[in-house]
């Protein structure tokens, strides 16, 4: 799995010219936890229009738009038969240092006691569709994301993914 990570990171960085940061999110990024075989990572550019700009470059390495982009950052992702393999959550800096992806992450891999109560929603979560599935697992997700959030001193948030 990690040279699955490496590979995608170094190809993500030199596709932003070795500006972005690229760092191994989701739930293959903590040890122990139960995991599709989908490798998440979170990307840090100057600004959507940075994105942008490089546009043929990630299409051209199979990185892909998705259709329904969530309000907060960009999404890209790569599939192999048609089977997602990675996705890429691009965040600008001002973002960044709160993005739900990281502290949830940071999260998980220090607390234990949260890392056990995922893990048993998220594989309570497995019997539905996709939709279903992220239903399932958003409160618990909000929940253990304000904690860290709290910990740090930040606001909670009253959904994962406000607009900004």
């Amino acid at each position: 799995m990690a040279c699955c990570v490496c590979r995608a990171a170094e190809q993500l960085r030199q596709i932003g010219q070795g500006r972005w940061l690229v760092e191994h999110v989701g739930s293959t990024s903590v040890p122990g936890l139960a995991a599709k075989p989908i490798i998440d990572v979170a990307v840090r550019v100057e600004s959507f229009d940075e994105l942008n700009d490089r546009r043929q470059d990630l299409n051209a390495c199979g990185w892909l738009a998705i259709r329904q982009q969530p309000r907060s950052h960009r999404v890209r992702v790569r599939e192999d038969q048609r089977r997602r393999t990675h996705i890429a959550h691009f965040f600008t800096i001002g973002q960044w240092e709160t993005c739900h992806q990281r502290l949830f992450r940071d999260w998980l891999q220090t607390h234990p006691d949260d890392l056990a109560r995922y893990q048993a929603v998220k594989l309570g979560a497995t019997t539905g569709d996709g939709s279903e599935y992220m239903i399932i697992k958003q409160p618990v997700v909000l929940d253990i994301v304000n904690r860290a959030r709290a910990a740090r001193g930040l606001p909670p948030i009253d959904e994962l993914d406000p607009e900004d």
